[in-house]
């Protein structure tokens, strides 16, 4: 009888962080926003002669930053995305997501800097197109989206992704002016066009949403175990203070009146 208690307890308790857990539903439609986002970015950065003209004049405008000053700062923001470095980040994430006992985010982050890079190199021969000329600049075909924007963000991503709580906010904001840097020194650099390093963000955007969205079914299929012991916790709490709570509380006065009485009649 008491260890049927217990695993009824148990399974109301992981009921109970299964309704908790944040449905998928806004991660997924996270994901189609990102995929139409990249749809209609190559439709019209490719296919609108208007809109090709303006990326290769805003292209040519960051390369115009280039200089002496500039350009070894540009070069040091995209070499911290070489793939060695990458290796690196990754595996910090990924360790640090497992030291606080967060392994399926650790799983999560693993995949999404793999398919993220490997996606966007799928896609460059696929949807080549070329490029009107910046002036002296051209842009090879096989350019969208780019490789490096998509590596940067998929960091930032992930990095917010395991983060505390408390740290995402500051995470998220440290982490945009990062991807943002390495999207200007690649155009001031004039490795990719700015319709290349907004499809690079949008495609690991794509590829962290579906991660959240997985991530979020997870939790609610299979709820983690040192939730379930809170929950579990947390009902016995509340069930031990129900019958305190009820209880009448004795009167102050009422033993030493008795015991009064007893010595009298004695």
């Amino acid at each position: 009888m008491h260890a049927h208690t217990n695993t009824t307890r148990l399974t109301r308790a992981g009921a109970g962080s299964a309704a908790a857990a944040p449905r998928p539903g806004r991660a997924l439609g996270a994901a189609w926003l990102c995929l139409l986002g990249l749809a209609l970015l190559w439709v019209v950065a490719e296919l609108v002669p208007a809109a090709r003209v303006r990326d290769a004049a805003l292209l040519q405008h960051f390369n115009a930053l280039s200089g002496p000053h500039v350009d070894p700062l540009a070069r040091r923001a995209i070499h911290l995305l070489d793939p060695g470095v990458m290796i690196f980040w990754g595996l910090a994430l990924v360790l640090f997501a497992l030291a606080r006992r967060r392994g399926r985010e650790a799983l999560a982050v693993g995949v999404i800097f793999v398919a993220a890079p490997l996606s966007a190199d799928f896609l460059k021969p696929l949807l080549a197109h070329s490029h009107p000329n910046a002036g002296p600049i051209q842009i090879g075909s096989a350019s969208w989206p780019s490789g490096h924007a998509t590596a940067a963000m998929a960091l930032v991503l992930c990095a917010a992704l395991v983060a505390p709580r408390r740290l995402r906010p500051l995470v998220a904001v440290v982490g945009a002016a990062f991807a943002a840097a390495v999207g200007c020194a690649l155009l001031i650099r004039a490795w990719h066009m700015p319709s290349d390093v907004l499809g690079g963000y949008l495609l690991a955007g794509l590829w962290t949403a579906l991660a959240v969205a997985w991530l979020r079914a997870a939790e609610r299929r299979w709820p983690r175990r040192h939730l379930r012991q809170a929950d579990t916790a947390s009902a016995a709490g509340s069930r031990a203070a129900a019958p305190a709570a009820g209880r009448p509380r004795s009167q102050p006065g009422t033993r030493a009146e008795a015991e009064g009485r007893s010595a009298v009649l004695l």
